[in-house]
């Protein structure tokens, strides 16, 4: 008898090598191997993945590169939004989950798979963002979680797969470390806890520029398309200003949240780049934007990225969202200047054609050249009208 095809979600980490192993040979299935590569791998790594998952006996082995679209359909509306969960986290991974899912999702269509399986477990985000995305898109097809149905822990893991002769330490373990474009996350035993912080050595970048450094980024309609006076893809410019920014240390932190299955979670992450751009993003907005865009902009933006962080990319009310963002995008163009330091950035300030702040309308707390101060003595009583009446109305109950 033929074996049935599984397409296994794989990084080459500790709970996808069990899932090889035990797929392959306690479900006898032939198991098909994939990547989904969100712009966090270079080609060495990849390639040394690969060679990881024939080792451990997989039948084909896929790589899929959703940078680009990755960008295209999902970062770029967190750029327009200056999405950041409970004001710190850019979404580094769960936006990454959401593209993957959808990436494997259609390899499974392609290749004709009977099942789908991912190495999730049981306590958290990402096996509810994975099995609701594969059952909104391939609900025909079996989904396997062999460590949340089996209930293993890390040890487990380690002791089975060094029992099928595949050389694992809990030393290895000892971080999991997640890499896109658009941040790395760092989980450890620290991170287990509401005390701790990560020691200096389980950051994936370490310190390495010391010297005061000034940027110039700029942006057209909302997009980073230069840095430096150098015009760069989107892509291009988000892994270059990673390159330059991350050796200082910038964009670490960890972060507190609420879990799609109700509990409380810490993760660390570094994402220099992502909090960077959104920063000087977010200032070149004030600047070139009206108040209530703004103030509606950040209400969709908290609602898109909490309900992105929760696997539901596929809402079409995701679509509609996007819509007016990318709408609010005309005249957000310009120059952002910014200052690194070890640890930390500053945006300095901003040009652009389109700035409210023309000094033309007048200068604030110091002349205007658009009005009266006749203007303003009648623009404050109507303004404050109904508060006035209201109050001589009640406040003699």
């Amino acid at each position: 008898m033929m074996k049935k095809k599984v397409v296994l979600a794989f990084s080459g980490g500790l709970d996808t090598s069990f899932c090889c192993i035990y797929l392959s040979r306690d479900r006898d299935m032939e198991v098909h191997s994939v990547i989904v590569n969100t712009g966090g791998f270079s080609e060495e790594e990849l390639k040394q993945i690969e060679q990881r998952a024939y080792a451990l006996g997989v039948t084909s082995h896929a790589v899929v590169d959703e940078t680009l679209n990755y960008y295209e359909s999902c970062i770029k509306y967190l750029i327009y939004g200056n999405v950041l969960k409970n004001a710190t986290y850019p979404l580094s991974v769960s936006a990454e989950r959401v593209s993957q899912a959808t990436a494997i999702a259609k390899y499974v269509n392609m290749i004709g798979a009977d099942y789908v399986a991912h190495g999730s477990t049981g306590a958290g985000n990402d096996q509810v963002r994975f099995d609701m995305i594969f059952n909104i898109m391939i609900p025909g097809v079996e989904i396997i979680t062999p460590i949340r149905d089996l209930k293993l822990s890390r040890e487990a893991e380690i002791e089975y797969l060094n029992k099928h002769g595949v050389e694992y330490t809990a030393e290895k373990a000892r971080y999991s470390i997640n890499k896109g474009i658009w941040g790395t996350s760092v989980g450890g035993k620290e991170t287990l806890t509401s005390n701790q912080t990560l020691p200096e050595e389980a950051w994936p970048t370490q310190v390495t520029e010391t010297e005061e450094c000034d940027i110039e980024l700029t942006f057209e309609k909302g997009e980073l398309v230069g840095i430096d006076g150098q015009n760069l893809s989107p892509v291009k410019a988000i892994q270059k200003l990673q390159e330059i920014a991350q050796p200082y240390g910038v964009g670490r932190d960890i972060h507190v949240g609420d879990t799609i299955i109700g509990i409380k979670g810490r993760v660390g992450f570094e994402a220099a780049a992502p909090m960077i751009i959104i920063k000087a993003h977010h200032t070149l907005e004030k600047h070139t934007l009206t108040k209530w865009q703004l103030s509606w902009k950040d209400q969709l933006a908290a609602f898109y990225g909490n309900w992105l962080h929760e696997g539901q990319f596929h809402d079409p009310i995701m679509r509609n969202i996007e819509a007016f963002l990318s709408d609010t995008q005309d005249t957000v163009s310009g120059k952002v200047f910014v200052k690194l330091n070890p640890y930390r950035f500053q945006i300095i300030g901003i040009e652009s054609k389109h700035d409210l702040m023309s000094n033309k309308f007048g200068s604030y707390g110091e002349m205007n050249n658009s009005w009266s101060g006749e203007d303003v003595k009648g623009f404050s009583k109507i303004f404050g009208n109904q508060t006035m009446i209201w109050h001589r109305v009640n406040d003699n109950k």
